[in-house]
């Protein structure tokens, strides 16, 4: 029988630095996008990708976004109890590494729209990619760390056998 391999756990400040990470380029793509587009505005860049500019007041795929307002609040709290949420899972979790990472990017991409929510009432996108004259909505790079972080748990979940499964046998079972 093969022995368990031990994963060193890490600190639970190593993950919240690479969610500040998140935020910070987050947050500096957006402040660099606000600084040479106007909204609206919609730059080429390759024959598959524009930059655009556009606020987002709703949720996924503009979900919510002409409600009228309410929405701002509850996107704000519902992602910032999330965040405390997650937060305490990686405290848990530290070393599990794919669960501690998408988690990580959860959160990082959470808080950075939040701040979105808080500045401006809306969530900042411009990347806007394209094919044979059909657009997916504009996100940005918290929603690609968001993206990446729910196909990483959702990696995880069907990947990752139950601690039942992976328990020695005793002497009855045999």
């Amino acid at each position: 029988m093969a022995k368990a391999k031990n994963v060193p756990a890490r600190n639970i400040g190593s993950w919240l630095t690479l969610a500040g990470v998140i935020i910070l380029l987050d947050q500096i793509s957006k402040w660099i996008v606000l600084g040479a587009l106007q909204p609206g505005d919609s730059l080429y860049v390759a024959p598959f990708f524009n930059w655009v500019l556009t606020f987002n007041s709703g949720a996924a795929f503009s979900f919510l976004s002409d409600a009228g307002g309410w929405q701002r609040w509850f996107f704000t709290v519902l992602a910032l109890g999330v965040s405390v949420w997650i937060v305490s899972l990686l405290r848990r979790h530290t070393s599990e590494f794919r669960l501690s990472l998408a988690l990580t990017l959860v959160l990082g991409g959470a808080l950075g729209n939040v701040i979105d929510r808080i500045r401006f009432g809306a969530v900042v996108d411009f990347i806007q990619w394209h094919v044979a004259g059909y657009y997916w909505p504009a996100f940005n790079v918290a929603d690609s760390a968001i993206t990446l972080g729910a196909i990483l748990l959702a990696w995880d979940q069907l990947t990752t056998k139950p601690a039942a499964d992976n328990a020695v046998k005793t002497g009855q079972d045999r």
